[in-house]
């Protein structure tokens, strides 16, 4: 059974709006990041955190510059998977990235997940039983899969009624913020030159849901025109809202509440700003944003299945298996989801899905190179999103070996592994096939 987005893909009618996907793209980045990552950007950045969202702003608009060129060039529901095969070709190295960047988005649904577990904790004094939280991390990525076999076009009208939610109420925070902070008094602390460059690797993966915008590229009645402007849209706008709320937050905290409230600091912000009001509306507005943020990514996720399950040479490991159809490509992604999501604490999982995306787009950007002429992208700018994306995977994956190595072990596994199976696949179908 063809789902919705095939159908969309196949009859080329438009079931997103330039207002939807832009919508869309701040759903994939506005997520547990900016609400759950805070404490532990500021262990390494000190209170310098709004410079370390600059920089990942920064890093990230090389690769959305690079990302729409090519999805304007190869719109796609697949985006990046067919990016991928268009500059590398088919074999075991468009395959293997396919399915690592798969695997990339299943860990950053587990992120926004744990996140919106987090605060849904924080609303119930943190009493919530370790059993309770997995249920509800669980329910939030089963229904969200549900709301995503209804079709795009639901996906875009959800997305743009939680964003327009979650900004209005950020934006009023921040504002709240600045209000009463006392700039005489306040003192820069903390942070390295290294420290900050960790710190924005860690807080990259809030701006990796332009991503997901590519994805809806084959969707959209102009994506040579809508995509760029939906993406850069959407990287202005949560870029202006994380350098607000950043600045907010060390403006009225002090660096070591900052981080012992790491997982909800801004919920204890809002409580200082507006009382018990306060903390329940960021509260609520950070479970929508995570909630948002499953959503989208899952969007993405099963639109890469989808892409790969009508062009099989994209990459057999996927095509073939895992993601035949809609249906089990969705119940296969929703699974690894949670699984992922009851494993690793939110900490570990951030970290992984930066690193993670950090890799995805320097590769996909590279290989990007190899075809410009025909996306007309210039490529020392595709240089400088793949050196830049490097290096804060550099100083990260660093990091993250000595605070974290389990972490850094599974997606060394997971990077390996989806290479190694996707050789596998092939060297199996050339056997089966007769010369």
């Amino acid at each position: 059974m063809k789902s919705d987005l095939l159908k969309s893909a196949d009859t080329k009618t438009s079931d997103i709006s330039l207002f939807s996907a832009t919508a869309l793209g701040v759903g994939g980045m506005m997520g547990a990041g900016l609400y759950s990552l805070l404490g532990l950007a500021s262990a390494h950045a000190g209170t310098h955190v709004p410079l370390a969202f600059l920089i990942g702003a920064f890093a990230a608009s090389f690769s959305v510059y690079s990302y729409s060129k090519l999805g304007a060039a190869f719109p796609s529901s697949g985006g990046a998977a067919t990016f991928t095969v268009m500059s590398y070709g088919p074999g075991i190295l468009s395959g293997g990235l396919n399915l690592f960047q798969y695997i990339a988005y299943l860990i950053a649904a587990a992120l926004y997940a744990a996140g919106f577990v987090e605060y849904t904790n924080t609303l119930f004094g943190g009493d919530l039983s370790p059993l309770m939280l997995k249920v509800i991390s669980a329910a939030l990525i089963i229904t969200c899969t549900f709301i995503n076999l209804l079709g795009p076009s639901l996906v875009g009208r959800a997305e743009t009624v939680a964003i327009a939610i979650v900004v209005i109420v950020l934006l009023v925070f921040a504002a709240l913020g600045f209000h009463q902070a006392d700039f005489k008094s306040f003192e820069m602390a903390g942070g390295s030159a290294q420290g900050i460059a960790v710190a924005a690797g860690i807080l990259y993966i809030n701006f990796q849901g332009f991503g997901v915008v590519t994805n809806s590229s084959s969707a959209m009645k102009k994506p040579q025109k809508e995509l760029p402007l939906a993406m850069f849209s959407a990287l202005i706008l949560v870029t202006v809202a994380y350098l607000a709320v950043s600045s907010a937050v060390v403006l009225l905290m002090p660096l070591n509440s900052i981080q012992l409230h790491s997982g909800h600091v801004l919920a204890d912000v809002a409580n200082k700003l507006a009382g018990r009001m306060g903390f329940a509306v960021i509260s609520i507005s950070a479970l929508l944003a995570c909630a948002a943020a499953v959503n989208a990514t899952i969007f993405a996720a099963s639109n890469i299945a989808a892409d790969l399950a009508k062009k099989i040479d994209v990459s057999d490991a996927l095509g073939t298996s895992v993601l035949k159809n809609k249906m089990r490509a969705l119940t296969v992604s929703s699974i690894g989801v949670i699984i992922l999501a009851i494993i690793f604490p939110l900490a570990e999982v951030g970290q992984m899905a930066s690193l993670a995306f950090l890799l995805v787009y320097a590769a996909v950007t590279y290989g990007h190179l190899r075809v410009h002429q025909k996306t007309g992208a210039r490529p020392w700018l595709l240089w400088m999103a793949i050196i830049i994306n490097l290096i804060l995977f550099a100083a990260l994956f660093t990091n993250t070996i000595k605070t974290a190595p389990s972490s850094a072990v599974a997606l060394m596994i997971a990077l390996v592994g989806s290479f190694g199976i996707e050789a596998i696949y092939r060297l199996n179908l050339k056997k089966k096939t007769p010369d």
